[in-house]
């Protein structure tokens, strides 16, 4: 069983990662996105050391329907409830509500792999 210190590393990596990627791919963040990309990563540590013997593309289908989902969730509350408008998918192709789209879905899928091998490192090292 993995202790609470481990889960928090994780949960802080998934903050700084994700922030990281999102300010060098738009020029900034939120703080709405960086306990997103915390949450995310979390559940997706959970998956990658519970589901070792699945195949790694298999876990990164169920990774990428896992992280659209957190996304729409998040995306309806800040952006469509609280009226935030911290993203704006409407003008991709395939969107739903503007919150979520195909192409971002196909884009989580490949980066649940490099995820995938954080995720194992953290587990080996923090064992």
């Amino acid at each position: 069983m993995e202790s609470i210190g481990t889960r928090a590393f994780v949960f802080l990596t998934g903050c700084f990662v994700y922030s990281l990627l999102e300010i060098s791919s738009r020029g900034f963040t939120h703080w709405t996105m960086t306990l997103t990309g915390g949450l995310i990563l979390t559940i997706l540590y959970e998956m990658f050391t519970h589901l070792k013997k699945v195949p790694l593309w298999q876990k990164c289908i169920l990774g990428s329907l896992i992280i659209t989902a957190v996304e729409f969730t998040v995306g309806v509350t800040v952006n469509i409830i609280f009226g935030w408008n911290v993203w704006n998918y409407s003008d991709m192709p395939l969107n739903i509500l503007g919150q979520i789209c195909l192409p971002f879905t196909v884009l989580w899928f490949f980066l649940c792999i490099p995820a995938a091998f954080v995720c194992n490192a953290i587990q080996n090292r923090l064992k």
